[in-house]
């Protein structure tokens, strides 16, 4: 059992695109009147206007159906498509009021239509996106749920904290549980004297923290040719919690000669110890 195990290696890939300025910069140009023009749904009607023989698509944050009255139907053509609705006016009209319902829990969005001939050389109209929440609001939401990250990850206890480096050792992959707060830290692979006696060999494998606590995962190995009976009371260093995945160790050589202790604390590995 190694670190390898536990750790996926980061792997950095080249940006290609940095070859081509020019055509970086040409995309950037061309794509700048596209800019969606952020709406947010407040129940007050959203004003759509449209260019005669220009399509403008609306986007909602759900698939949506729309209602035309009938007196649009031969001057507007609509396509609604996973929650984008696609208008081309073919002829001029006043504003008119349209009806667009959510096809899940959403609201029913009141949109007031109109069409205009376009006039020579004039530039598209962008996009509209519709959003339920301004962009403050949803910046503020990730904020929120950063912070209860946080709060989940500073009140694991010694029992879930040890549950959750046990499952990172011996669990299939698919079974491995996410647990949010939680991160990976680095722990020298380097042989310890941890149990008192000299007769088994300790190696750090891996170590996470979570809020003011860590957790470290140490593989345990007897050395000797008689079965051990492992005492927490036996490891040198400051701990708040010692688990051992297997408490007798079966004499060196027996498939049963190793096991994992799992040690809770508040500082580093190196500094605990």
């Amino acid at each position: 059992m190694n670190s390898r195990d536990f750790f996926t290696p980061l792997r950095w890939i080249a940006l290609l695109g940095l070859c081509f300025p020019l055509l970086s910069f040409a995309q950037v140009d061309d794509a700048a009147p596209n800019v969606p023009e952020r709406v947010v749904w407040n129940k007050a009607p959203i004003a759509i206007p449209l260019v005669v023989g220009e399509e403008r698509q609306v986007h909602f944050p759900d698939s949506v159906s729309i209602g035309l009255p009938q007196s649009l139907t031969p001057l507007l053509r609509s396509q609604s498509i996973n929650g984008t609705l696609y208008l081309l006016a073919r002829q001029a009209f006043e504003p008119t009021r349209v009806m667009v319902r959510s096809e899940t829990d959403g609201p029913i969005y009141v949109l007031d239509i109109s069409a205009a001939p376009g006039g020579a050389g004039g530039r598209s109209l962008p996009d509209v996106q519709v959003l339920l929440k301004s962009p403050q609001d949803l910046s503020e939401d990730a904020g929120a749920d950063q912070s209860t990250s946080d709060k989940q990850s500073q009140s694991l206890g010694y029992a879930a904290l040890t549950r959750y480096a046990a499952q990172q050792l011996y669990a299939p992959t698919r079974l491995i549980p996410r647990q949010p707060g939680v991160v990976a830290v680095p722990v020298n692979p380097e042989p310890v004297d941890l149990v008192v006696g000299g007769k088994i060999e300790a190696v750090p494998v891996a170590a996470w923290k979570a809020g003011l606590r860590y957790v470290t995962a140490v593989k345990l190995i007897n050395r000797t040719q008689s079965p051990v009976v492992l005492d927490p009371r036996e490891l040198r260093g400051s701990w708040l919690a010692a688990t051992f995945q297997h408490n007798r160790l079966l004499p060196a050589g027996s498939e049963a000669d190793t096991t994992a202790v799992y040690l809770v604390s508040d500082r580093r590995f190196d500094a605990a110890f």
